[in-house]
């Protein structure tokens, strides 16, 4: 009993928060200066590998902190125009202005483990011909696939398609996941295998382990909350549908 009470008044403070236009501003305002520094320190990072090394040119390295420092400063932004953003006519403009950093932080962290591919390659010595193509060739697919989800939306906006657009960004996360997990592990593995004698390598050694384990439980996270938003959506659907 006590427990279904304190769930109950749970329920109930998000409710009231939830509808709190007070909150809203507040909790949109602290992810834009979250976001804000993120977008910062990838700036700042770029800036260090420019100085030191400026001959490579735009390297995986260098365009990952780019597009990092590009994907966080535009999510800033739009949180704090949030309330502009939501007044945006036609309304499918809003959905490309909301969804579009979803895809670019795919894109970036797509990048990211592109870059460990390439390393776990070229350590084993095989050809990593085909990893870019297959880069460029996914993030084709999913842009190309979301664009026609817009198009169908703007042609009729309907709640479903809405729900399927969170379905398909739910699969787009859930196999950024796999992709970390995949190739993050594998040259986190291999690393292990070799003899951990300076810091410099054992400290490499940790930041993979580290960035694997919380790329991969973001974007998890990330899918589970596009799949649960969808059945909340799919709820109101049914209760609405009874009503009539």
């Amino acid at each position: 009993a006590a427990a279904a009470a304190a769930l109950n008044g749970a329920v109930d403070w998000w409710k009231d928060v939830n509808d709190s236009p007070m909150w809203q501003d507040r909790i949109f305002h602290a992810l834009a200066v979250l976001y804000g520094i993120v977008s910062v320190v990838a700036l700042v990072q770029l800036i260090r590998i420019e100085c030191r090394v400026p001959e490579y040119g735009w390297t995986t390295q260098k365009v990952f902190h780019f597009l990092n420092f590009i994907v966080n400063g535009v999510r800033a932004i739009v949180f704090v125009l949030r309330r502009n953003v939501q007044l945006i006519q036609p309304e499918i403009l809003q959905h490309v202005v909301l969804d579009m950093p979803g895809l670019a932080f795919f894109t970036t962290y797509a990048l990211l483990v592109l870059f460990w591919a390439e390393i776990y390659y070229q350590a084993r010595a095989m050809s990593t011909d085909g990893l870019r193509p297959t880069f460029y060739w996914i993030n084709g697919v999913v842009y190309a696939i979301q664009i026609i989800l817009w198009l169908v939306l703007w042609w009729k906006p309907v709640r479903v398609m809405v729900i399927l657009s969170k379905m398909f960004f739910a699969g787009v996360s859930l196999f950024a996941a796999f992709g970390f997990l995949l190739y993050g592990g594998r040259l986190f593995l291999m690393l292990q295998r070799f003899p951990v004698e300076s810091k410099g390598r054992r400290k490499k050694l940790q930041e993979v382990g580290y960035v694997t384990t919380i790329c991969f439980t973001c974007f998890l996270i990330r899918c589970v909350m596009h799949v649960i938003s969808r059945c909340v959506s799919m709820h109101l659907i049914k209760r609405l549908t009874l009503m009539f």
